[in-house]
């Protein structure tokens, strides 16, 4: 490249509801891994990722929790930094829909749209999922009224609103799709979006709301909030700086080379944002990939079905680079997956402690045992060293090609190809009998070379997947100099050094026993808190999974005698509780204001859940939980007590 090209990359937003789990984390593994192999074949990169922060279902929770919206978010979303953290990604900007930037970005675009006529006034009235926050017509409601998406309840909701003349573009986003092949991808989401929306017809969108106050008001009109898809979509422009006098950034990358998001989105993304983007004026980005869900043992992950698996254990155990490895790896990008650990264990043993580990392992040894630990001078090349020779030499190009594609599991299959190959060599050339004579001596200086320089050739090519696994192999290659470790030293075999002097480590990839490993995973998971404190599962009251005794016997409920109850100072949902429990006394904070005065409760027992981790709220460590029963429109509240007089402490079970 003459001029240096740029690269933007996005993942979905998203929506901070609680943990991320291992689905979140492919997605965002993906988009890092494109970004680093963009970065070092030489391409100027921007990687977008972000939350998601306003809407109903962010409000109701936040006021069941006794906390403000944002103060309910802030929480999580640190977590999520943590965890990207954890993961090795590195990102260039992570945008929050409620950051100043994006707010002033959305209301620009709104009044825009106004002003030219693609958005006008009228009302609403349909069936309104607060789950998925999407309306749905009488047609598309199963059962009378539950989600055609999630299957939960919806409510009719009949409202003033905005709306966007979707209906003006259908034609052009039809005749767009078609004359670009390569915009949505995989091909079949394409059709998808053309036979199940287009071709029918599109109805003009909703774009705001006035039955709650969670989001970015319409500037003009401030008792309309503007709705989820026009809020959250934008934000792959205002993180940019689009529409302010600070757009460097959106003049450099855009447009977007690629937005990868879940199938499960791809209308809203292949829809709604390029007829958006056309209405503004701008360019469509370069293509949207919708990939598919990892599943859970062949089913989708949920959390009420209880098969929510989280990285953090994971990586605890294995580091990062292996998940990473195993997501990259396993499923083919565009296509479902699978995962259990079962699977992510036994490809850890086989791929990365068998095959690259040991051929790591056993090249480093030789040369300290054949050669004192220094890589020798090559001699002449035979032809068993000329076809392995061939296969690493055509890596790169290989690699390469498939990355670009965003198949990244064809990608580290050319990877491997080679380690097979090398691990095949040596087993043709047994080095281990060249070494016994001096005779041999020359022979295997060209074995040990070739197997050193080829695993050189891995160590750059695995890194955009593994980023912290490449470094420990080149120390215990003895390579130090950045030249040899670059995209671009890979144009030419034999750039090793001959005589720096290996250092055998540690084992890559310690070969774990599967056993004790899954009985090892499955206790981290379920020691895991699925959720924050203050996250409500679901906003209906769905029945969660069956558990066993064993685990109902980890709750630890006691019976608690309010001994002091106030109001916590600037909050008008939170109470503060002095608790006695037996002859320890707990501080303990709940959101029940709204329920209940404070000297009403003075002397009451309630029902404690005494081992929950504490946490702080509104700088109060709250060290437990007070149980109760609400119903779902939070209409009524009542906390569980005891019938009859019993001592503080006692044990419930």
């Amino acid at each position: 490249m003459t001029e240096q090209e740029t690269f933007y990359v996005t993942t979905p937003i998203y929506y901070p509801s609680g943990h991320m789990h291992i689905g979140h984390t492919y997605t965002t593994v993906a988009a890092d891994t494109i970004t680093r192999f963009k970065k070092m074949t030489g391409f100027k990169t921007y990687f977008l990722t972000g939350t998601d922060e306003h809407g109903q279902k962010i409000e109701r929770s936040a006021k069941q929790a006794g906390l403000e919206p944002k103060e309910y978010i802030d929480g999580i979303v640190e977590e999520t930094k943590a965890l990207w953290k954890l993961m090795n990604i590195e990102y260039d900007d992570f945008i929050r829909t409620t950051d100043e930037r994006h707010i002033k970005t959305v209301q620009l675009i709104f009044r825009k749209l106004f002003e030219q006529g693609d958005i006008y006034k009228g009302s609403y009235e349909g069936q309104y999922c607060t789950q998925c926050e999407a309306f749905w017509t009488s047609s598309q409601i199963l059962d009378g009224n539950l989600c055609p998406d999630c299957k939960r309840s919806t409510e009719l909701v009949e409202e003033e609103s905005y709306f966007f003349r979707m209906s003006k573009y259908q034609d052009w986003l039809i005749e767009y799709i078609r004359s670009h092949p390569d915009f949505i991808q995989p091909p079949s989401r394409a059709n998808e979006m053309l036979q199940n929306f287009l071709l029918p017809g599109l109805q003009d969108l909703s774009v705001s709301r006035t039955t709650f106050t969670w989001g970015i008001p319409v500037d003009f009109d401030p008792k309309h909030v503007i709705y989820v898809w026009i809020d959250a979509l934008s934000n792959y422009i205002s993180a940019l700086g689009y529409g302010t006098d600070q757009d460097d950034l959106f003049q450099e990358f855009w447009p977007a080379q690629v937005h990868l998001v879940g199938k499960e989105i791809m209308r809203f993304h292949t829809i709604y944002w390029p007829i958006l983007l056309h209405a503004l004026g701008l360019p469509l980005p370069k293509q949207i990939f919708g990939h598919g869900w990892l599943l859970f043992g062949s089913d989708k992950m949920s959390k009420s079905k209880g098969n929510v698996v989280y990285s953090q254990p994971i990586i605890e155990r294995y580091g990062a680079d292996a998940l990473r490895y195993y997501l990259m790896r396993e499923m083919t990008f565009g296509m479902d997956g699978n995962y259990t650990n079962e699977a992510f264990l036994t490809r850890t043993n086989a791929d990365l402690a068998n095959d690259l580990g040991n051929l790591v392992s056993r090249t480093v040894a030789m040369v300290e045992k054949y050669f004192d630990g220094i890589v020798p001078i090559p001699s002449e090349y035979l032809e068993v060293d000329l076809e392995l020779i061939e296969v690493a030499k055509k890596l790169p190009m290989q690699f390469e090609r498939e990355m670009n594609d965003l198949q990244f599991s064809n990608a580290l299959q050319e990877i491997w190809k080679l380690i097979a190959a090398c691990n095949r060599y040596i087993d043709m050339t047994q080095p281990w009998i060249l070494g016994r004579e001096d005779s041999g001596k020359s022979r295997l200086s060209t074995v040990l070379y070739v197997l050193s320089e080829c695993i050189r050739f891995v160590a750059v090519c695995i890194g955009p997947v593994m980023p912290g696994t490449p470094q420990r192999i080149y120390e215990q290659l003895g390579l130090d100099d950045l030249m040899f470790k670059t995209w671009n030293s890979l144009h030419s075999f034999g750039l090793l050094p001959s005589g720096i002097k290996v250092k055998k480590g540690e084992a890559l990839f310690p070969r774990a026993d599967i056993t004790k490993e899954l009985e090892a995973l499955a206790q981290g998971q379920e020691d895991k808190p699925i959720k924050p404190q203050t996250e409500v599962e679901e906003s209906l009251p769905t029945v969660k999974p069956i558990i066993g005794i064993d685990e109902f016997e980890k709750l630890d409920l006691r019976v608690a005698k309010v001994i002091s109850c106030e109001e916590v100072p600037k909050s008008d949902r939170l109470l503060k509780f002095l608790l006695q429990l037996g002859d320890e006394t707990r501080t303990v904070v709940s959101g029940i204001a709204k329920f209940y005065d404070s000297e009403n409760l003075v002397g009451k027992n309630v029902v404690l859940l005494a081992n929950l981790a504490p946490r702080k709220i509104r700088g109060i460590m709250s060290e437990g939980m007070i149980l109760s029963a609400a119903t779902h429109e939070d209409t009524a509240l009542v906390l569980l007590s005891t019938q009859g007089d019993i001592t503080p402490g006692s044990r419930i079970s």
